[in-house]
């Protein structure tokens, strides 16, 4: 990595930190820190799981615990078990929903100061530019992994991934009757825990086959569709596959143009996949 560019990223932080008052142990002059302000905020209205809460703050379970019992002190939430003691809930108490409130209105104060030294033009270009860095830093919270197939994660992408086929084909979509992926390395993205994306990889001696490219559309425009080909590219390379062929459908035009700028061409059908419109392949 170019040092560079990790000394301007600590540059930003330390600037961002110091601005939005991070640094205070009594954030917004309400007498807590940050971690707990945000805490407030998540739990939200209609409350939230414990382990939930956890998987959208990327919190460690044990601060996360000690932030609940500081807060719990203090009567602004209150915490439940199910009878199995397996599944808490946290839900906010009426003492909790004003001070969440007051939170919200010096929240709004504090975007307010920093924007009023600015002119119309700045405003625009920071508020753009924060816009910006808010999509980039979602798209390197986003984790790769290669996954059991049968996983839950796994599952859910390749059950997503078959139903938006469904839904976007002009004759609809029946897996039984497309080539299948059976024995294919499977990587699953996830963001917060959560599957957001997957990619196959059929290995068939010196060539392999692309198969199972799905972005949720949550996530998509952060460019995950060409991480997870990159990371089955490399993958492939690493197993001595020289080359990489798939075959996509006419109504998938963003994959097609993905394909086609990472240098995938495009060939005559090399296979009978009755979905199939367009056939690439590309040596690595």
């Amino acid at each position: 990595m170019d040092s560079s560019l990790v000394e301007r990223v600590r540059r930003f932080n330390r600037t961002v930190t110091q601005r939005i008052g991070a640094l205070d142990d009594a954030y917004l002059a309400r007498g807590r820190p940050l971690g707990q302000c945000r805490v407030l905020w998540e739990v939200g209205d209609g409350g939230s799981e414990v382990r939930a809460l956890r998987a959208r703050l990327d919190l460690d379970s044990g601060y996360l615990s000690r932030l609940l019992a500081a807060l719990r002190a203090d009567g602004l939430v209150e915490v439940t078990a199910a009878d199995d003691g397996r599944v808490r809930t946290v839900r906010l108490t009426p003492a909790g929903a004003a001070e969440r409130d007051e939170l919200d209105r010096r929240s709004d104060d504090l975007a307010t100061d920093i924007l009023t030294p600015l002119d119309e033009a700045q405003r625009g270009r920071l508020v753009a530019a924060m816009g910006e860095v808010e999509r980039l830093l979602v798209a390197s919270m986003v984790r790769v992994a290669e996954t059991d197939p049968q996983a839950p994660e796994a599952r859910a992408c390749v059950a997503a991934y078959v139903a938006e086929l469904a839904a976007r084909f002009d004759t609809g979509f029946d897996p039984s009757r497309s080539i299948p992926a059976d024995g294919a390395l499977l990587l699953v993205a996830t963001l917060h825990t959560e599957p957001v994306g997957c990619a196959a990889l059929r290995v068939h001696d010196s060539w392999a086959a692309v198969k199972r490219m799905w972005v949720a559309p949550s996530v998509r425009g952060l460019g995950l569709g060409r991480r997870l080909l990159a990371e089955l590219e490399a993958t492939a390379r690493a197993r001595g596959v020289g080359t990489l062929r798939l075959e996509t459908n006419r109504a998938l035009t963003e994959a097609i143009a993905l394909y086609r700028s990472a240098g995938y061409r495009e060939v005559p059908a090399f296979n009978d996949e009755p979905y199939a419109h367009h056939w690439f392949t590309k040596e690595l």
